[in-house]
């Protein structure tokens, strides 16, 4: 077992390397080439569309409901941990390259979302839609529909379930004492609940979670800003200067150059908002609509909300404490940020956060799974999938998972290669769709 953990971490560490990470990044860039800087000046029309419903549109769930099932797989530990971890390695620079990721990633999320709904294809269970489908009906190329399909499917039992209920029994555990089966019973129940109605239920739940999580933890965190306002300018001060100069050591902090803030940025934004994975188009797919670009336009506002908004948010708290520079691990440090400003409210707003977000995760990633999963193995299996996932939420709150967080880490990185592909081979197809949707409004 060691050599089979010792094999996959080594393979995940090769997959998510700088190559990777250049692809991605790269593919953002000529992406917002070729749609001419579309995130920047259509942001404000996208933002207006969130709210707009097609009654006569064909698909299962609003605009808005889609993006709330796909901000719920997104939105999740990596916005509170996740940014902790880009800081302590990266340090403050770290944020500034999170940013660019973000901000590229918008071109890509919405292109994923163009060619989703483009291509999606309606079923006995309504639509469906992703890399899968525009790989094999954009490209025909079927076999990389396949591959995508796989590394999905078990990347959805892996970083989109078990690790999340396991995060959630732990922290639990640790703040309140609460057993991990306990934790396990009670998530298990929680998600039968919500995933056995399919894509409806679960975008009529997230319509609801997602927005109140948000809103409550951006809250939070605005009081403690409006609180240290005098410092706000400090943190971005450190974050501008650090992303091109490096960081001496100090405290418990061990430095960081500008090739680890780069580095360590660039990975933990793609790892937060998802944008090149493919998993946020399957959602999309589903989106009552007659224009692929109007929900790609929605799709494409994710990518601001988890990391240009919630990350934002997360990294400014971290840094006007001193908490980061003190040698803190990541897995607390968000948390003691918190609670230097707000005391025990502070820390019980970022446990309760962590829960939240890491079960809107399992709700949004079984989604994502149980569409790759038909792809597989037709629409018959369907209901076995969804018994398997919630089954899968027990077994995870249940275990140590050292071993299942690098083997989802390797799948999500897998899942990457074929839909950029596609995305790269296609991308003509979304610079005309997108041509003809803008005319159309002048």
């Amino acid at each position: 077992m060691e050599l089979l953990e010792t094999i996959i971490s080594n393979l995940s560490a090769i997959v998510w390397g700088p190559p990777m990470l250049i692809l991605l990044v790269g593919t953002g860039v000529y992406l917002t080439i070729i749609l001419k800087g579309m995130q920047f000046w259509a942001l404000p029309h996208a933002l207006k569309l969130i709210f707009h419903k097609e009654s006569d549109g064909e698909g299962e769930i609003s605009h808005f409901a889609a993006l709330m099932t796909a901000l719920a797989a997104t939105v999740g530990i990596g916005n509170i941990v996740g940014v902790a971890t880009a800081i302590t390695l990266g340090g403050p620079g770290a944020i500034f390259w999170m940013w660019v990721t973000g901000l590229v990633g918008m071109a890509t999320k919405y292109s994923e979302a163009v060619l989703a709904v483009k291509y999606r294809q309606r079923g006995h269970h309504g639509y469906k839609g992703g890399p899968m489908y525009y790989l094999t009906y954009g490209l025909d190329m079927p076999r990389l529909g396949m591959m995508f399909a796989v590394f999905t499917a078990l990347a959805a039992f892996g970083i989109g379930n078990m690790t999340q209920a396991n995060a959630v029994a732990t922290i639990l555990e640790t703040q309140m004492a609460i057993p991990h089966w306990v934790t396990g019973l009670v998530l298990l129940t929680l998600t039968a609940l919500v995933i056995l109605g399919g894509i409806k239920s679960i975008g009529k739940f997230t319509s609801v979670l997602v927005p109140f999580m948000i809103v409550a933890y951006i809250s939070v965190a605005l009081i403690i800003l409006v609180m240290n306002a005098d410092k706000i300018g400090g943190a971005f001060g450190l974050i501008f200067y650090h992303a091109f100069n490096p960081i001496a050591a100090g405290g418990g902090f061990v430095g960081a150059t500008m090739a680890a803030a780069i580095r360590f940025g660039v990975a933990r934004g793609v790892f937060s908002n998802e944008s090149g994975l493919g998993s946020a188009p399957i959602a999309a797919a589903a989106a009552k609509t007659n224009d692929p670009v109007r929900q790609a336009l929605v799709s494409m506002t994710q990518t601001f909300i988890d990391t240009l908004v919630v990350c934002t948010m997360t990294a400014l708290i971290i840094l006007i404490s001193p908490f980061w520079q003190e040698g803190v691990s990541a897995g607390t440090l968000t948390m003691q940020s918190f609670g230097l400003h707000l005391g025990s409210f502070g820390v019980v707003v970022v446990v309760i956060a962590t829960v939240l977000f890491a079960y809107s995760t399992i709700l949004g990633w079984s989604y994502y799974g149980e569409k790759a999963f038909e792809y597989i193995f037709g629409e018959r299996f369907i209901r076995l999938y969804r018994v398997l996932f919630i089954a899968g939420v027990m077994v995870g709150a249940m275990m140590k998972l050292e071993f299942v967080w690098n083997f989802s880490d390797l799948m999500n990185g897998l899942m990457a290669i074929p839909n950029l592909i596609a995305l790269l081979l296609l991308s003509k197809v979304v610079s005309i769709e997108s041509k003809r949707y803008f005319e159309s409004l002048k």
